[in-house]
């Protein structure tokens, strides 16, 4: 049985007090709260440094032993670097991560819109200083990349290719490609336009890109042995709603955060 992995881009949000954490929730226990709704998020935050072994431990302390981390390689090494000359701070970042142990979901390679096939080269001497235990997701954002040649160059590694819903990488491109996995696990990103300012609500409906996405979904199961999945507040303005929607549609267990919230007993 294919396991279903669905949660958001980040835990650390103001707008969600109310909504989502109960008020008065101090920042050091949203990570906590929200591991109590969902089993994974993406880490949004390794993309500008690499986290202390102090931040990692406090992720690790704070989530029950089933919940699992999904993480951005820096962007010294995606965007700076632009995957050269970086297999030192690959192996710095990678130590660090390991610290999570069977927590550590998958590694997002996310690079930047003008990475294009020319650098292909690039991207192939990279890929071979990935080491088999970690999982390695890339997601671009140029949609020149979309063909055989890297499809068969990621197979090669078993390195996914981020299935995503953004401006850069149309949701039709992505279906297309979920008949032919690249690795034995898929990685989705759900992206919305950054035109959102408030985070507290749904402000977009995605009805019908979610009936898409779940009958997508259906044929992946026959396909890879887990997926991720993610979503960022721009999607439809709040991300915890987003994922357990689509969570309910695909058939799986969503938790309401409004259970989670500890009554005053009558007699205290």
């Amino acid at each position: 049985m294919t396991r279903i992995h669905i949660g958001a881009q980040g835990w650390n949000y103001k707008d969600w007090i109310g909504p989502f954490y109960p008020r008065g929730t101090p920042d050091k226990d949203m990570l906590r709260q929200y591991a109590r709704v969902f089993d994974t998020v993406e880490i949004d935050s390794t993309f500008y440094a690499i986290p202390s072994e102090h931040s990692v431990r406090l992720w690790i302390d704070r989530t029950p032993e089933e919940f699992t981390f999904s993480v951005k390689l820096p962007s010294e090494i995606t965007h700076k670097n632009r995957l050269r000359d970086s297999a030192h701070h690959l192996a710095s970042f990678l130590e660090r991560m390991r610290l999570m142990g069977e927590k550590l979901g998958c590694v997002l390679i996310q690079l930047p819109p003008d990475f294009s096939p020319a650098e292909r080269r690039s991207l192939d001497s990279f890929l071979q200083l990935l080491p088999s235990d970690i999982r390695f997701a890339v997601e671009f954002r140029d949609p020149a990349w979309i063909d055989e040649v890297t499809l068969s160059e990621l197979k090669k590694y078993n390195v996914a290719l981020t299935l995503a819903d953004s401006k850069w990488i149309d949701r039709s491109l992505s279906l297309e490609t979920i008949e032919n996995p690249t690795a034995p696990f898929a990685y989705v990103r759900w992206l919305g336009p950054r035109e959102l300012t408030d985070f507290s609500r749904v402000q977009i409906d995605r009805s019908q890109e979610f009936k898409q996405w779940a009958d997508a979904f259906q044929r992946l199961t026959t396909k890879v042995s887990t997926i991720f999945g993610y979503f960022n507040n721009h999607y439809q303005g709040h991300s915890p709603a987003s994922c357990n929607e689509f969570k309910t549609l695909i058939g799986l267990p969503a938790v309401d955060p409004d259970a989670l919230v500890v009554q005053p007993s009558l007699f205290s």
